[in-house]
């Protein structure tokens, strides 16, 4: 005799944990695995599934994290994660990513760090990792007549490639939890105008390549340092980003140290910033984190 009784509304749903969780207060936020909902349970499904009925499913790449992260991006409407996910995939092809990634090598990287630092280094006190730019430091002048603005995105594209490749799963084992973001430090002390107007194509490709291709990375953002002039850079960036991120982010002035070593522990935090850290040959060509144990610290 089938049985007649009334459905009891499921709770959200339990959905596998990621392996090697060792820290035992680890609580998935919501819309991450362990911690979905039936619908959210169901549109992770569905998306996957849409995928490789239309042979576009790409198995090293497309794993449930990362389908996850276009999903929370458009708030878990399958159609709109999938556009995403596949126009991703189209830029991918295009600006030829797999293919860079064997052979890019960024020589100028030195001198490039002179004129525009921009590095990870360390981890915050959730293990994701800090990236710090130092946007004030800019001198446009000098920094293209050593490099373009196509080799500085192909660097930021292939640095985005190791975070989610290396930094990331680095950065999980050592918290004992998933860590899918990161924590970034923009420092816009004596930032020029000019000189960000100069570059604002860069700055805005840059964006672009965050939000639309490797989205939902972002957990903490600090900008400080930030001048009285800082309204106007302000305006032309914010409508780059959709509402979700402008959120993340604290605007925060010279008064910000306290503020960021609630976050980030002094070892992990360059003395400039209010941290202990001074690492052989400078924290912002050290590249250390768990990622990278051996890079040489203070």
């Amino acid at each position: 005799m089938a049985d007649t009784t009334t459905p009891v509304p499921q709770p959200a749903s339990a959905s596998a944990l990621p392996e090697g969780i060792t820290d035992p207060n680890y609580a998935p936020p919501p819309g991450r695995l362990g911690n979905l909902s039936v619908p959210q349970q169901h549109a992770l499904e569905k998306l996957k599934k849409e995928l490789q009925e239309e042979g576009v499913f790409v198995e090293k790449r497309m794993d449930d994290a990362t389908l996850l992260r276009f999903l929370r991006a458009r708030r878990f409407d399958v159609a709109k994660a999938k556009e995403m996910l596949k126009n991703a995939e189209v830029w991918r092809k295009e600006f030829g990513v797999d293919e860079l990634a064997k052979v890019f090598d960024f020589k100028e990287k030195e001198e490039v760090n002179k004129y525009y630092p921009k590095y990870y280094h360390g981890v915050d006190i959730d293990g994701r990792p800090v990236y710090i730019e130092q946007l004030g430091k800019l001198d446009v002048k000098a920094l293209y007549n050593i490099t373009s603005q196509e080799r500085l995105l192909q660097r930021l594209v292939l640095e985005y490639e190791k975070s989610l490749t290396e930094r990331l799963p680095a950065c999980s084992h050592a918290a004992g939890h998933p860590v899918e973001t990161f924590c970034t430090i923009l420092d816009l002390n004596n930032v020029s105008l000019s000189s960000f107007y100069r570059v604002k194509d860069y700055v805005m490709a840059a964006a672009s390549v965050g939000q639309d291709r490797y989205p939902e990375t972002m957990g903490k953002f600090y900008i400080i340092n930030a001048p009285w002039a800082f309204s106007a850079v302000w305006s032309v960036i914010k409508p780059w980003l959709d509402e979700v991120t402008v959120k993340k982010i604290d605007i925060l002035g010279g008064g910000y140290k306290d503020t960021l070593l609630k976050q980030i522990p002094q070892e992990s935090l360059p003395k400039e910033f209010g941290g202990v850290c001074e690492c052989q040959g400078g924290c912002s060509l050290s590249d250390v984190g768990p990622w990278n144990p051996k890079a040489p610290q203070a």
